[in-house]
């Protein structure tokens, strides 16, 4: 019997018993052996606890501790594996995938018909039958003349013959004896079945070296054609071992360079600044509406090029951009008939937050993200190609994988980078792969996924986890490990131990560890300039980064020329046209220029912002189809010269307006094209002013991440699970007096009396302060048992101190199927 300690390590460990929570201990119990679960637990042993396991699915059922310490150690014995052997046994038995004390130790059924090996599912161990199970169908004659061939004495029956075969085959010395006579060859084929695959193939004339091996039951047939190395025989081959190599100690992260944590900070601050910078940058270009949606979902191929580009990245590298701000939940599709990704309303409120506070909420978006970049362009379970922004990209163990990763770089010393292989080595130890996965490492993946998109994002620095990233994590700094020698009966050394994975934060947690990262990121960031520096060649280069208003009134006026620690920006007339467009004036140009300048306004560019003035309205553009009009006659005679006025199919009407077949905005650019700067009027003739109309779509959550099965569970739901297991274990189980008019129950079912006799028994328990045995049945149509003590009974409903819920609650008469008083000695 578990205690409450137990079971909370149990249901926390396995939180998928609790989903919902079982009525008694005899329900648990059922629902931990069944495949899903127990496939589950196995799932999420270390290597060290699943090749336990996988031995005691090999060995006798019992078996002792002293058997799996030699199938685990061997006969020459192994200090680490002996050291090691109790723990991973321990993990095994508060999963409840092993029960009986040390000299009766069971794996749970469900768990060794998954792990014992047989022909159509060879066991991880490489292991074959043993010689009962590979004799079950063979004649007893036949056993008889190997057990004769092998030196035994001839018995009675063929059990007793078996016996005595594997007693031979068991017993070292006398199995050395009888290999020591075997031909050079016959070894040779032991040899290449001992670790497995222990199946071999035979013709209906097997040679010589085969023969010897046959007549000994040395290989036994198992069906025509086919023959297997007994368990026992590979096991004396193997020196007792189970596994080819057991690994009881977690492989060490070891750190591949070190560099001083200020460095780490700083590069890594660098980089979550280029990241948010990124972000805005993508989020901009995406801002009067972004690239079309595909009919099946997602961005196409031509749109993601596209993206790239504009962001002057590879394009795996956008894809992540692009998935992040979506997974942050600042851009999503408009659901529009012509649908389109656009920023969220969202967006304009992460853009007003401080700069820190905006990279936080983009880390803690991606370490809790199941949906994952990387797997963007490969297929579905269909052979659809995966799309960004598109179905198909959530994978469960990415969050977990990501948390990981960063617990083990926040496990070593400061300003320490890992190597990858030594990160990878270690998740696949603390989670194995079985069967076919092996072929699909997708933890690996992730993992190194999140290698490379922690340092994109600025939560590393030169492959160390920064100051900000810790913090992001919840992780304490790291304390120095002493080295420990390993030898008979010493501990394992502190960074050997497999310790347990810390569970991930609340969201609570999560918004104390997002500002504590922030606080410490913000001295790091470069503080936003109030100014440029203009150069006599048209351009101005900022020196880092620009405060909002400025760089928003820059990006009008000028085209980024360059980015990097300096941004370039390059005045044309197009950009200097553009600005006039917006509503700005030539003084408010020469104003502003000359307000955020730490140098004089040169005069190129002063000349050029007067000279676009100058010419821009001067022809006026309106509807008619379209018309253009201009004061100046001439220039309307030499827009109609010019020969690539011909596509508008221009018509004078007066003197000062010519008649276009184009629409307004074709006349527009066409003239444009041919270098005069029109302007766009009303109908009232006043001009128009043309700034860029935001997109937005309607208000969007971010997202949902898909959770990898049930979540851990917190420690007030499983004091109030143990607490109801409790109860209703006691509901089951506590005697009942015998009533000659109640028909006895048994088992798990649910008490029936009448309604008259269901009443009568409340109200006279309310009396008597009694405490009754019910069975109910709630609104949605679910019986259980329970234990109440009535405290009143009236208007069809019973008020009662319920001993499963350990609360007081109401319930309708009509939902109770029958009562049942308790044996004066309970409760």
């Amino acid at each position: 019997m578990r205690d409450d300690a137990a079971l909370t390590v149990l249901l926390r460990s396995r939180p998928d018993l609790i989903t919902p929570v079982p009525t008694d201990l005899t329900q648990l119990a059922t629902r931990a052996g069944t495949r899903a679960s127990v496939v589950r637990a196995l799932e999420r042993l270390d290597r060290f606890a699943l090749q336990t396991a996988e031995a005691l699915a090999v060995a006798a059922d019992p078996a002792t501790y002293g058997e799996l310490l030699a199938l685990m150690a061997g006969d020459e014995g192994d200090p680490a594996v002996t050291g090691a052997l109790p723990h991973a046994l321990g993990t095994l038995r508060e999963q409840a995938l092993v029960w009986g004390a040390d000299d009766r130790l069971r794996l749970v059924r469900t768990a060794r018909e998954l792990l014992a090996p047989s022909q159509q599912h060879p066991s991880p161990t490489g292991l074959g039958p043993t010689v009962q199970e590979a004799t079950a169908g063979m004649s007893p004659g036949r056993i008889q003349e190997i057990v004769t061939a092998a030196g035994l004495p001839s018995t009675h029956d063929a059990v007793s013959a078996v016996s005595a075969l594997t007693a031979l085959f068991t017993d070292r010395a006398r199995m050395t004896a009888l290999l020591a006579d075997a031909p050079e060859e016959s070894l040779e084929v032991l040899a290449r079945l001992v670790w497995g695959p222990p199946y071999g193939q035979v013709t209906a004339d097997p040679a010589a070296r085969l023969r010897w091996l046959l007549d000994r039951g040395l290989l036994l047939p198992t069906a025509p054609g086919t023959v297997v190395l007994p368990r026992e025989v590979a096991l004396h081959l193997r020196a007792g071992r189970a596994h080819r190599a057991t690994e009881p100690l977690a492989p060490p992260v070891e750190p591949a360079a070190t560099h001083r944590p200020q460095i780490v900070d700083t590069t890594a601050a660098g980089q979550a600044y280029t990241a948010l910078a990124t972000v805005e940058e993508l989020l901009k270009d995406w801002d009067e509406g972004g690239p079309s949606v595909l009919r099946a979902g997602g961005l196409s191929v031509r749109d993601l090029k596209r993206t790239a580009v504009a962001l002057d990245v590879p394009e795996p590298v956008a894809v992540f951009w692009v998935e992040l701000a979506y997974a942050a939940g600042l851009l999503a599709s408009d659901g529009e008939a012509d649908e389109r990704f656009a920023a969220t309303p969202a967006h304009d409120e992460w853009l007003e937050q401080p700069v820190a506070q905006r990279w936080a909420r983009l880390a803690q978006a991606w370490l809790t993200a199941t949906r994952t970049a990387g797997v963007v362009g490969g297929r579905d379970t269909k052979d659809r190609t995966l799309s960004a922004l598109g179905p198909g990209l959530d994978r469960s163990a990415a969050p977990e994988v990501r948390h990981r990763v960063l617990t083990l770089l926040a496990g070593l010393p400061e300003g320490a980078s890992p190597s990858a292989e030594s990160v990878l080595a270690r998740l696949r130890w603390e989670r194995p792969l079985r069967g076919p996965q092996r072929d699909d490492d997708l933890r690996s993946r992730l993992a190194q996924w999140t290698l490379n998109e922690a340092e994109l994002l600025g939560v590393t620095g030169r492959g160390a986890l920064s100051a900000h990233g810790r913090a992001l994590l919840g992780a304490p700094r790291p304390k120095p490990v002493p080295e420990e020698p390993v030898g008979p009966g010493d501990k394992l050394p502190v960074h050997h131990r497999h310790t347990p994975h810390p569970e991930p934060l609340s969201a609570a947690e999560q918004a104390v560890a997002s500002a504590a990262a922030a606080r410490l990121l913000a001295p790091l960031l470069p503080e936003p300039l109030d100014h440029v520096l203009l150069q006599a060649d048209l351009t101005a280069v900022a020196p880092g980064p620009l405060q909002r208003p400025l760089a928003d009134t820059l990006d009008v006026l000028a085209d980024v020329e360059s980015k990097g620690g300096a941004t370039v920006y390059r005045f044309t007339p197009g950009s200097v046209r553009r600005a006039l467009d917006a509503g700005r004036s030539a003084s408010d140009l020469h104003a502003f220029l000359a307000e955020h300048s730490r140098t004089p306004v040169p005069q190129p560019l002063a000349y050029l912002i007067d000279d676009v003035a100058r010419r821009h309205g001067h022809l006026r553009v309106g509807a008619a189809s379209a018309y253009v009009r201009c004061d100046d006659d001439a220039v309307l005679n030499e827009i109609l010269a010019d020969k690539r006025a011909a596509g508008l199919r221009l018509r004078r009407l007066a003197p000062t307006v010519l008649a276009a077949q184009a629409d307004p905005a074709a006349l527009l650019e066409g003239l444009r094209a041919m270098g005069f700067a029109p302007a766009a009027e009303s109908a009232q003739g006043d001009v128009l002013i043309t700034r860029a109309d935001a997109h937005r779509t309607p208000p969007r959550t971010a997202p949902e991440p898909v959770p990898d099965g049930p979540p851990t569970p917190d420690a007030t739901l499983l004091a109030a699970a143990i607490r109801a297991i409790r109860a209703g274990d006691l509901a089951s189980t506590t005697p009942r007096k015998p009533s000659a008019d109640t028909a006895p129950v048994t088992g798990g079912d649910l008490p029936r009396t009448t309604s008259a006799e269901t009443l009568a028994t409340m109200q006279a328990a309310v009396l008597t302060g009694g405490a009754l045995w019910i069975g109910y049945v709630n609104a949605e149509g679910a019986a259980s048992q329970r234990v109440i003590a009535p405290v009143r009974v009236e208007g069809g409903f019973v008020t009662a101190y319920d001993h499963t819920a350990d609360e007081v609650r109401t319930y309708p008469l009509h939902r109770i199927t029958g009562v049942a008083e308790l044996a004066d000695d309970q409760l």
